[in-house]
């Protein structure tokens, strides 16, 4: 659909990566939502299982708290996705040509796309884990620190206003340790596949 309307080879690779990654993002939040949950329980437990959780979410917030942060959520993915993959189809030609071992251009290139997009939208990123958990627990959470948040920009106001604009980026250089070899994983499997497919085909033919 994309190549039938002759954009140019970036903002194909933009609209692409940005589509996939809302839809893949609405698909599974509700499943983000229970990760960042479970990972916020302190000692004082609030959920005790998977089943619980889905149960006591389902009863005391009903059906769109599972939905809790989505907005922010699909606002970040859609620009980071977009990044990702324009910057890495950018830097994946020049870094291809560098002898690195086990042909690790892709992953070298995927490391930079992923710190570089990541870096651009980690704002977003924030404010949809501080959504993700208020509700009626949200005194529960990190020993009762989670701060009363009410919308994106009401939670981005306030993070600003009571921890400066470095408050954006709180959890930024973990965030990074983590995305960088993720990043560079996915990229590397990704082309590696690809040839793989790609040679499958033409021993067929």
């Amino acid at each position: 659909m994309l190549q039938s309307l002759s954009l140019p080879t970036s903002l194909d690779t933009f609209l692409s990566g940005a589509s996939a990654g809302a839809a893949a993002t609405s698909l599974t939040y509700p499943l983000d939502l229970l990760r960042t949950r479970f990972a916020a329980q302190g000692r004082d437990r609030v959920y005790e299982n998977f089943r619980s959780s889905v149960v006591d979410i389902a009863h005391s917030e009903g059906f769109r708290g599972f939905f809790q942060g989505l907005f922010p959520a699909v606002g970040q993915v859609v620009p980071y996705m977009g990044l990702f993959f324009s910057i890495y189809e950018i830097l994946r030609p020049p870094l291809a040509s560098i002898s690195l071992p086990f042909g690790s251009g892709d992953a070298a290139a995927g490391i930079l796309s992923g710190m570089l997009a990541k870096s651009g939208v980690f704002p977003l990123d924030l404010i949809r884990k501080r959504l993700q958990v208020q509700g009626p627990m949200r005194a529960r959470y990190a020993g009762g620190s989670v701060p009363v948040c009410n919308g994106v920009w009401a939670t981005g106001r306030a993070i600003v206003s009571k921890e400066g604009w470095r408050g954006l980026y709180r959890g930024l250089g973990i965030s990074l340790v983590k995305s960088a070899p993720a990043s560079a994983v996915t990229m590397w499997t990704y082309e590696h596949a690809l040839k793989l497919l790609r040679f499958t085909k033409v021993k067929e033919l």
